[in-house]
């Protein structure tokens, strides 16, 4: 597998960690020393990152992440870049069930670590919001 595909599939592993709540996904693919920043908030250091999965479960009834498309250059065993990306938050509100959208850009760092590619650093750029109510679920 390329540089690229495995750094890909870092992103898209990230993301199914915070949408299925699963830490052991997010160990994978952070390095222990790993910087997450984004709007009014900073936090470095594996576990307290590895927090953010609770606060996701409180916040939000359910999330979906979705990895668009990726602009990297690799050097050695270092890699920087931006990530695009669209998150959605659902959440109950007094009005009913409503979606958060989030226009996303990280902008990324990575190191190669036992083969492995690991985020050592992800700002988090919100370009737009989106709130909007949510349909039932037609069956």
């Amino acid at each position: 597998m390329s540089d690229l595909a495995t750094l890909r599939r870092t992103a898209e592993r990230y993301a199914l960690g915070a949408d299925r709540r699963d830490k052991a996904l997010w160990r994978d693919v952070l390095a222990d020393d790993v910087e997450i920043i984004g709007p009014g908030f900073a936090i470095s250091g594996i576990d307290a990152n590895l927090g953010s999965i609770d606060h996701l479960a409180h916040a939000f009834t359910a999330t979906r992440h979705i990895v668009h498309d990726m602009d990297v250059r690799v050097d050695g065993d270092s890699a920087e870049g931006e990530t695009r990306s669209t998150a959605e938050h659902r959440m109950t509100t007094p009005e009913g069930d409503r979606l958060l959208v989030w226009a996303i850009r990280y902008q990324d760092q990575w190191r190669r670590e036992g083969g492995h590619w690991k985020f050592t650093r992800r700002a988090l750029i919100v370009d737009w919001e989106e709130l909007r109510p949510l349909k039932g679920i037609i069956a």
